[in-house]
């Protein structure tokens, strides 16, 4: 079944602290927490068990069961959390004095008791809870023994239809034989070859590898194709390979280790070919292929899994991608019209029925390419009359996780596999993308302080931040095809995701089932249960839909987000007492008095008000003593609260370049990401502030002019991965940042606008910064030595380098050497003197070049090329799809200059990707 841990992941060590704290508690109240925290660790255990087995397999009891402990966690953790700020007494006011003091020392005093007696009770009532809960359990535990159907396994009705039917296959059969033949024409003459197939569930991994298998075998000694599963019995599996591959065993009493050596006997002076489909760990593979031995004579492994780590460490991976959008439309309609309406044999691309035109357009998208999703949508429409109202309600309602279909079932049960492999804490991750809407592009970094907000990302890595290994976790749902990944075209880097629509359904009937999160729209809406734990509104412009929304219901909702189509409204967030997430991001909250009521949710973690119209904030922010994330970006306000200097928990400090921030920020010692921070004549003492954050890891700082305390400051600032600096006054500073070093785990840094390198930095080089990703500065002065060493970053993917090498006289040109910037997707050379010739095997995954105001002088004439003409050697880069190239010719002739242009715009006709290359001249002298 969907199992989240509710709130234990986060409360037990709530209680410990509770226990091991400064509060005052009496003995039978900490007696009583330390049952609490006894007794709930041992319901952590059982739902951890509980959760390994799917919901059509688990016992309707043991269903009840722990849907009461999750909800039961929330709300003791609320009771706990309100006491903590309680006794705390919230916020002390930055000067407080005199008579006043006096008096809120006084009630301070009086009222502990009175909170501790309180608590007292609480805690004995949520003990009696606990033990009933514990108690019903056993008293209606039944025997489990009783035999359960067969259940078959849905893949298989699937293969039906993608064996018999699959469009698209030839084109995928036949690359992954070119791989697997590749270099060699007889098969006899390789001496081994393994493939790796990987992608998303439903994606065709387990056919492509049989009509490669069925389509070569014929060319072996012997074949085999075995599946593993998620829960592979190795014993049965090797027995499986022998019989397919022709070794006769009559005894049944052999152990693993004496079938693997008879295995490697029988294929050691045979040609074999193996499919090992569905590997879900390494391990696993490993062991199988401990059976499977490298020979002199020739082998040919195929291995299918949705985990690319898996795919990498098994082969090479081939990375199986979604039907085009034309075969997605023939798979489609060929399955609800079969051959009706047509006189000949062709494939049906577009829907005979105009009316029915549109809808099967945005359900083929909603498929996405994946044949699983447009078999099964197709299968469930092929029953349907083909009326347009009809079709629009299944493409909406299996969306949202309501269709009641035995295909859309037996799709979710083959998506799920995937699902029940994930450990809990990346259950409980994935089932938080249901607050998203569909084909919702999620920003990574946005997402991943939701989780911490919500206390899904626990310390248990040892000199990790909460934010790293919340990276670690998204990278690990991505590398099991559970999301897919987005990046930023202009620098390659990873930005954020996207969810599958059928993946999306399948999280949200789980998260429903489970009341972990509550859709509120005007199109469907999950139905709310007597508690809303989270609230996501959706198209949410009609007041009835508002009306759910601002019920009691929210009172302990832990996550209100409001999507952009939902802003005429906000719901009444005031009264969620234990609300941990507030994400009102596009509601124009201008002309309202919404933000009164921010300094009374003392739990808030994460506030994100972007582009809400707001010009301040309310100096109550600063009561938010939990705050971890604070986001006003693209509003304006001019300067923020003094208070905000006094949230000492804040990680994330996001703003416009034209905020400022007050004096006091070196208070904020917890601060990872700081952006933007302006400094200007009147606020240039906030440097040595920013000196005393040394927990950042992102930086971006807007200078109206270069100051040397900068350079103090970055010193001092180790944890620093990416930095962003801008210099906005004329001069432009040389040599400002040459004393600075960068610490080893810079990923990225941006420092370009009048910010100069004399020359390229020492550290520059692959042995200090492997990891850096991202680069773009100017130096003012570079050699053929420095670009050498630039091409053996090993990790880099974006470079964009300015240099002044004409004004200083050196007009000598450059080469990218062979070998040179093994992972360079995108190449942005500024003011360079000609030529700039690229070698064969350079960059070869460049796919965007941008030479910009390359100065060409009569000098440089006919040093390109052997006819005299321009050739930068664009052929040589194996992966070019778009270029510019900006030429200023000095004392070259117009004549010369457009010939220069010719021969660059035939390098890109000549070129096999024929890349898209933009070419402009300026004349000089």
């Amino acid at each position: 079944m969907e199992l989240v841990m509710g709130a234990l992941p986060s409360l037990i060590p709530k209680l410990a602290d509770l226990v091991a704290g400064e509060y005052g508690l009496q003995k039978e109240v900490k007696g009583g927490i330390i049952f609490l925290q006894a007794e709930l660790e041992s319901m952590q255990g059982a739902l951890e068990k509980i959760s390994k087995t799917p919901a059509d397999k688990l016992d309707d009891q043991d269903k009840i069961w722990a849907r009461k402990v999750r909800e039961m966690s929330y709300d003791i953790e609320d009771t706990i959390d309100t006491y903590m700020v309680r006794c705390k007494g919230g916020r002390k006011p930055a000067e407080q004095h005199g008579f006043k003091e006096a008096i809120d020392r006084t009630l301070k005093w009086f009222r502990q008791p009175m909170i501790r007696r309180k608590i007292a009770k609480e805690i004995r009532e949520i003990k009696s809870h606990v033990e009933e809960v514990a108690m019903r359990r056993d008293r209606y535990q039944i025997n489990t023994d009783v035999a359960k159907p067969v259940t078959v396994d849905p893949r298989l009705l699937f293969a039906q239809y993608e064996v018999k039917e699959l469009v698209g296959i030839d084109e995928a059969r036949e690359e992954v034989i070119r791989i697997l033949m590749e270099g060699n024409k007889e098969v006899s003459k390789q001496r081994g070859k393994i493939v790796s197939i990987v992608g998303f569930g439903g994606l065709g991994k387990t056919t492509l590898a049989d009509v490669v298998y069925k389509k070569i075998r014929a060319r072996f000694d012997c074949s085999a194709f075995v599946s593993v599963s998620q829960t592979p019995d190795l014993k049965k599996l090797y027995k499986q390979l022998q019989y397919d591959l022709g070794k006769s065993i009559n005894e049944e009493t052999l152990d693993e280790r004496r079938l693997i050596e008879l295995l490697r006997e029988f294929l050691q002076d045979k040609r074999y070919f193996v499919v090992v489909d569905d590997i879900w760990d390494i391990s696993v593979w490993n062991m199988i292929r401990c059976a499977l031995p490298d020979n002199d004579v020739g082998y040919t492994i195929i291995t299918t899994t949705r985990i690319a780590d898996v795919a990498e460490q098994a082969g090479s991976a081939y990375k199986l991608k979604p039907l085009s959008s034309n075969n997605s439309r023939k798979l489609f309609f060929r399955r609800i019209f079969g051959n009706e309406n047509k006189d000949n044999n062709e494939e049906i691309e577009k829907c005979p029925d105009d009316e029915l035109a549109e809808v099967s357009d945005r359900i083929l998208k909603k498929c996405a390419g994946v044949p699983l999703a447009i078999i099964t949508m197709a299968s469930l429409l092929a029953c349907k009359v083909r009326n347009k109202l009809e079709w629009y309600e299944v493409y909406n309602s299996v969306g949202t996780g309501m269709e009641n279909n035995m295909d859309v079932e037996n799709m979710r049960k083959i998506l799920s596999f995937s699902y029940y492999e994930l450990p809990c804490h990346l259950r409980t991750c994935l089932l938080y993308l249901s607050m998203f809407p569909e084909d919702f592009e999620i920003d990574k970094d946005r997402l991943i302080r939701m989780w911490i907000a919500e206390g899904f990302i626990q310390w248990e890595k040892q000199g990790k931040s909460p934010f790293e290994i919340g990276e670690f976790y998204f990278n690990e749902l991505i590398n099991r095809s559970m999301i897919q990944p987005i990046y930023y075209f202009d620098t390659g880097t990873l930005y954020g995701c996207r969810i599958h629509d059928m993946m999306l359904d399948l999280i949200r009937s789980f998260s429903s089932e489970e009341n972990f999160v509550t859709i509120l729209s005007d199109i469907d809406s999950t139905s709310p249960s007597s508690t809303i734990r989270r609230l996501s509104l959706q198209n949410g412009k009609k007041s009835h839909v508002m009306a759910q929304a601002t019920r009691n219901l929210l009172q302990h909702a832990r996550s209100v987000v409001i999507f952009p189509a939902a802003v005429a409204q906000v719901p009444a967030a005031g009264s969620c007492r234990f609300l941990r997430v507030l994400d009102l991001e596009h509601c124009n909250l201008s002309h309202t008095d919404s933000l009164k009521y921010l300094g009374n949710l003392y739990q808030l973690r994460y506030l994100r008000l972007y582009s809400t119209d707001i010009s301040q904030l309310p100096e109550e922010i600063g009561n938010l003593q939990f705050l971890q994330t604070l986001d006003v970006r693209s509003n304006p306000i001019s300067i923020l609260p003094s208070s905000v200097v006094e949230l000492r928990n804040l990680m994330c400090l996001d703003i416009d370049e034209t905020t400022r921030v007050p004096n006091g920020i070196g208070n904020l010692t917890c601060l990872e990401q700081l952006a933007w921070l302006c400094i200007d004549g009147s606020t240039i003492n906030i440097i040595e502030e920013l000196g005393q954050l040394t927990e950042l890891r992102l930086l971006r700082i807007q200078l109206d002019e270069w100051t040397d305390k900068l350079l103090g400051c970055l010193h001092k600032l180790q944890k620093i991965q990416e930095l962003h600096i801008k210099v906005d006054r004329w001069p432009r500073n040389i040599g400002g940042l040459d004393a600075w070093v960068a610490p080893r785990h810079l990923r990225l840094l941006n420092a370009e606008d009048f910010c100069w390198f004399s020359t390229l930095p020492a550290w520059v080089n692959p042995s200090f910064v492997p990891v850096l990703t991202c680069l773009l500065i100017a130096v003012r002065e570079l050699h053929q030595v420095d670009l050498d060493i630039l091409g053996r970053l090993p990790a880099l993917r974006h470079l964009r380098l300015e240099v002044d090498n004409k004004n200083l006289g050196i007009l000598q040109g450059l080469i990218v050497s062979p070998g040179s910037f093994p992972c360079l997707e995108f190449c942005y050379f500024f003011k360079f003197v000609w030529p700039v010739v690229f070698q064969k095997g350079a960059m070869p995954r460049l796919t965007s070049l941008s030479l910009w105001w390359l100065f060409y002088a009569r000098e440089a004439r006919g040093t390109g090329s052997s006819d005299g003409g321009l050739d930068l050697g664009l052929g040589n880069l194996p992966s070019l799809q778009t270029g510019t190239v900006g030429l200023r010719c000095e004392g070259a002739s117009k004549e010369a200059a457009e010939q220069a242009k010719a021969a660059l715009t035939h390098a890109a006709e000549m070129h096999p990707n024929h890349p898209r290359l933009h070419i402009s001249i300026v004349y000089e002298g």
